[in-house]
């Protein structure tokens, strides 16, 4: 190990105006790093939906009545509210752990040499979802638990796993030209499967709209729709998702597709399975929280694997040409003790 380089007014000076650059300026991460930052975002992005759904199970929902304090008095939960606050305020601590992942897989991404744009923005992206939910939140305890905007709560929460699994993927590509592996037509259908992944799980927060945990004790507005119809229009979709999945594997088979996508396709058709065997024994059972949590994680599980095909179908090599890090560069001529390994 080399000697620690002094830091200099200048340096500090420079790490202020942009800590980013300052930091990929004199760390370089290995890519299995950036991997697993961009997989800690992930997981950290369906925890935070399970956990939210213990939240709504728990009856816990308005167990910090206010936002962004737990009371009009207290930051934090007091030992009035019980275990109710507890567990509400307990979610809303998991969101620092969210954006500490978050942050971690942005300045990964952005000190990982060469620089990759893409890979940094997908970061970013993240980082902005996790902010607009967070006042989303914040506006669902204001408005009582309105289930309209619970439902868009964990609309976004998808949105957020949508971008951290593409940038999971993208840490294990290279930045060419992205190649199909297969013709147009697989693309055209698996393309059709993910719609009908995206209406499935829309349909599910109508169906949880409906239904009867409201997430408090109190009373809270639920959809005025029929839950027992909604829930057969769920049920319909995801056998057509099932369908579709079961297709798209005898296509790939019958057009001799490389190995990838046909694992992905059959790892999505075995996570449906098992979501719906859970699915139609909560249906059945009035609905368990267990289950109905254990059916909110198989929710994010069925969108990762859906994803993870679609991502399959390309394949992008190695990229001849790097991308120019100028904020980085700039260091380099601020102070002599910048200079260190690239």
């Amino acid at each position: 190990m080399g000697p620690v380089p002094k830091l200099t007014r200048a340096d500090a000076v420079a790490a202020v105006r942009n800590p980013l650059a300052f930091i990929a300026a004199r760390w370089t991460p290995t890519p299995r790093t950036v991997r697993r930052a961009a997989l800690a975002a992930l997981v950290m992005a369906v925890v935070i939906v399970v956990t939210g759904g213990a939240v709504r199970l728990t009856g816990s929902g308005l167990g910090c009545p206010t936002w962004p304090k737990c009371t009009d008095d207290s930051l934090t939960a007091t030992r009035e509210m019980g275990l109710h606050g507890v567990i509400e305020f307990g979610n809303r601590m998991l969101t620092y752990v969210l954006c500490a992942a978050v942050g971690w897989a942005i300045i990964a991404a952005r000190s990982e040499k060469p620089y990759r744009r893409e890979l940094t923005r997908l970061g970013w992206a993240q980082f902005w979802v996790v902010m607009g939910n967070a006042v989303l939140g914040g506006i669902v305890v204001l408005v009582g638990l309105n289930p309209y905007t619970v439902a868009l709560h964990f609309l976004l929460s998808s949105a957020l796993i949508a971008v951290a699994t593409v940038m999971w993927q993208r840490t294990r590509e290279g930045d060419g030209a992205a190649r199909p592996l297969v013709g147009r037509v697989v693309q055209q259908l698996v393309w059709v499967l993910v719609g009908v992944t995206v209406l499935l799980i829309a349909v599910g927060t109508v169906v949880t709209g409906a239904g009867p945990h409201a997430g408090d004790s109190s009373e809270v507005p639920r959809m005025d729709v029929p839950w027992d119809d909604v829930t057969r229009l769920h049920a319909v979709l995801a056998w057509i998702v099932v369908t579709l999945t079961f297709a798209l594997w005898f296509v790939l088979k019958a057009v001799d597709a490389p190995r990838v996508p046909l694992a992905r396709t059959r790892d999505l058709f075995v996570i449906l399975l098992l979501q719906g065997v859970i699915g139609y024994v909560q249906y059945f059972t009035d609905l368990p929280e267990v289950l109905v949590g254990a059916h909110m994680l198989g929710s994010c599980l069925v969108w990762i694997a859906t994803l993870r095909v679609l991502l399959a179908l390309r394949e992008r090599p190695a990229s001849d040409a790097a991308v120019p890090a100028p904020a980085v560069q700039e260091y380099e001529a601020t102070s002599a003790s910048m200079a260190g390994p690239r």
